[in-house]
């Protein structure tokens, strides 16, 4: 199977934006009745033989526990309750309203009773209108959303790989249906004091300093898929040092600077694979070096921590 096949965002942006309304429908089931963890890490979903998983679902007090996976092979959304009993529908053809009423249906069909406080998207340009009202987005093609998922696999095991190299505190590679990235996360474990203003998501996301390496598949703001590295809060100068490979650059984002390798650019690299791992470690180093990290003490060379 080809690594980091073509994905231009005009290509499959209908698509891309009904499964993201998808996503986050479930994403908002799952921090309603998941468990909340530090970072918000108990809120993204995990890759699967076969799509996205919110992983079991509830608390063990004798309530249900669940888990909801979107199997982007067969295209259908499957609700599995811990007793075996099971429910799905397709992804294909429903607009978000169906989709919303639908899962609805089954959870309360499997006896699950979840309350979607604010039952409408977060953060996107139609945030002020409910899931239960938007007929708008029903795109779906099957092919296109197959490949999101083996693009998002892919990447899933290069962050892996990188995530060994460290030793420190550090996130599970997730996929976050807020942004819709997936993203690793180190922490030097030094607090940050937010100001007063800062709002609560992320106050608690950047409570510690942190260096951040993900990939996106492109938004409005930067129209194609593109892996990224950031470090908060960022220290003086980060803009001004290299990276790798030379396609690589510092983009300025929101009174900062991202570190962007194009998608594009890292296909056309002769070994794409070591071309993004070199871009996240070259990120990393300007990020830790300037912040003052101990980078010798939390190096763990090909996930082991023990010399001998």
């Amino acid at each position: 199977m080809e690594l980091f096949p073509a994905m231009p965002l005009a290509e499959w942006q209908d698509t891309k934006e009904t499964i993201h309304r998808f996503a986050q429908v479930i994403g908002k089931v799952r921090l309603a009745a998941g468990i909340r963890r530090n970072h918000w890490w108990g809120v993204p979903f995990h890759l699967t033989g076969r799509g996205l998983t919110t992983r079991p679902t509830g608390r063990a007090d004798g309530g249900p526990i669940f888990t909801i996976d979107f199997d982007f092979v067969a295209h259908r959304l499957i609700v599995t309750t811990l007793d075996g009993e099971a429910a799905s529908f397709s992804l294909y053809g429903r607009s978000v309203a169906a989709f919303y009423r639908d899962t609805l249906r089954v959870l309360a069909d499997l006896g699950i009773d979840v309350d979607l406080t604010i039952p409408r998207p977060f953060d996107l340009p139609d945030s002020g209108r409910p899931f239960a009202e938007d007929t708008e987005h029903a795109a779906y093609d099957p092919l296109l959303a197959t490949r999101y998922w083996r693009v998002l696999s892919q990447v899933n095991l290069l962050l892996e790989e990188f995530a060994a190299e460290y030793s420190g505190k550090i996130s599970p590679v997730h996929h976050f249906w807020h942004t819709f990235d997936i993203a690793c996360t180190r922490f030097s474990d030094r607090r940050v004091d937010q100001p007063p203003e800062v709002d609560p998501v992320t106050r608690e996301a950047y409570s510690r300093e942190v260096i951040s390496f993900g990939f996106w598949f492109g938004d409005e703001s930067f129209p194609e898929p593109a892996f990224y590295s950031y470090t908060a809060p960022e220290p003086g100068g980060l803009a001004e040092e290299p990276l790798a490979p030379a396609a690589a650059r510092w983009t300025p984002l929101r009174g900062g600077h991202l570190a962007v390798l194009r998608y594009d650019d890292a296909r056309a690299e002769p070994d794409p694979r070591a071309a993004v791992l070199a871009f996240y470690e070259s990120a990393y180093q300007a990020g830790a070096r300037l912040a003052g990290w101990d980078i010798a003490g939390l190096t763990s060379p090909g996930g082991v921590t023990d010399p001998h």
